[in-house]
């Protein structure tokens, strides 16, 4: 049993019944049950109900003696502060769930959400920064979602301060959605409380964790997979070199999201994570009208159009980035199936993916920076758990 969020297991069929949703609630608020095992356990046992009743002895065969699940009481008083906040519960499978979060294998089972759920219907784009960012760095935000609130998108961010707040307070008339690390009656940091109260009102407030949930430090990598896979693409704006905003690129780009980024002076470290992803082939923007250029279905119709006579035929190609931002996130995916708990000698990993050292190497410096592998001594490698 773990909270490990990496899952294959088919979507199970939505809650249809008051009592099917407080035994989803009540599953997924159990100890040890984390989206992975919650998924897993419904596929194996069918409904909510019948996997609460076998959590006790899977726990056993897991080790854990006495385990209990949620009591209900806990969710009762969970759906009691859901009604005080306003907020309404969606469940994964149900037609007001959102579409492109429910494509992914890790999508939240549930999700509670405050305000107008019908701006889950639009096309929507993340748009995602530093937290310290410049008076440049908000200006460009609040214009690049000013002009895609203008095109008909909805601005997807995480109510952070920064580039977020720029965001969020610029596309309030036109649709905003601010995923919270927190619960989603919890409103932080604390500042911009009433800006959550306005999106509220203007757009929505979303969060998977359960009400009166203070956020931790643990739960804003898993928030900023939902901004990302809410979204057709993410932009990020400003972004230091070690960054939440880098996490979200590398979660939209294993998601299939585009990741387009801003550029920045080199000598600012506020743009240092933005000019390595420029590097490493994320779509350079400047502005609203380069992001939706840059989506896939604008690509596809300027591919359709006819050919135009090539007058720079003769001017050579510019050189290929020295890394694909694909190429890196499949890099991650197969380095983490081959480790487990178990360590495993780096040079034997490097053999087994068939892969240059030179290519793998810088790769297992970002895993260990997110603290998704552990280097052990004599040069061996797990997984962290």
């Amino acid at each position: 049993m773990t909270g490990e969020q990496h899952s294959s297991i088919h979507p199970p069929l939505p809650p249809t019944t008051e009592e099917d949703r407080f035994a989803w609630l009540r599953l997924l608020r159990s100890r040890r049950v984390g989206v992975t095992t919650f998924h897993r356990l419904m596929a194996e046992h069918g409904t909510a109900q019948n996997a609460l009743a076998a959590l006790p002895e899977v726990a056993r065969a897991a080790g854990v003696e006495g385990y209990e699940p949620c009591p209900p009481g806990v969710v009762e008083a969970e759906i009691k502060a859901a009604r005080a906040a306003g907020a309404r519960l969606l469940c994964l499978g149900a037609p007001d769930y959102p579409e492109q979060l429910a494509e992914l294998p890790d999508a939240p089972p549930l999700l509670w959400a405050v305000g107008d759920v019908t701006v889950l219907r639009r096309p929507m784009i993340a748009l995602v920064g530093a937290r310290n960012a410049s008076s440049l760095g908000t200006r460009m935000a609040r214009s690049m979602a000013r002009d895609l609130g203008a095109a008909g998108y909805v601005v997807v961010s995480g109510l952070a301060r920064g580039i977020d707040t720029a965001a969020h307070v610029a596309a309030l008339e036109t649709g905003t959605v601010a995923v919270m690390a927190g619960g989603v009656d919890i409103i932080y940091p604390a500042d911009n409380t009433h800006l959550g109260h306005d999106i509220a009102r203007h757009g929505l407030r979303l969060s998977e964790q359960p009400m009166g949930m203070a956020p931790l430090a643990r739960h804003f990598p898993s928030r900023n997979r939902i901004v990302s896979g809410l979204a057709q693409a993410v932009v990020v704006i400003e972004a230091a070199a070690r960054s939440g905003s880098l996490i979200t690129a590398r979660d939209a780009l294993d998601q299939g999201r585009e990741v387009l980024a801003v550029p920045g002076h080199p000598f600012d470290a506020r743009a240092a994570g933005c000019n390595m992803l420029i590097r490493d082939g994320a779509t350079l923007v400047r502005n609203a009208e380069d992001v939706i250029a840059a989506l896939p279905e604008h690509a596809e119709a300027r591919m359709a159009e006819p050919e135009q006579p090539d007058l720079l035929r003769d001017v050579p190609p510019a050189p290929a980035p020295r890394r694909d931002l694909r190429e890196v996130a499949a890099l991650h995916r197969q380095i983490l199936d081959r480790l487990g708990p178990s360590p495993v000698a780096e040079d034997q990993l490097i053999r087994d993916m068939q892969a240059e050292a030179r290519e793998v190497a810088p790769v297992l410096v970002d895993l260990e920076l997110e603290g998704k592998i552990t280097r052990q001594p004599g040069g061996l490698l797990s997984r962290s758990v």
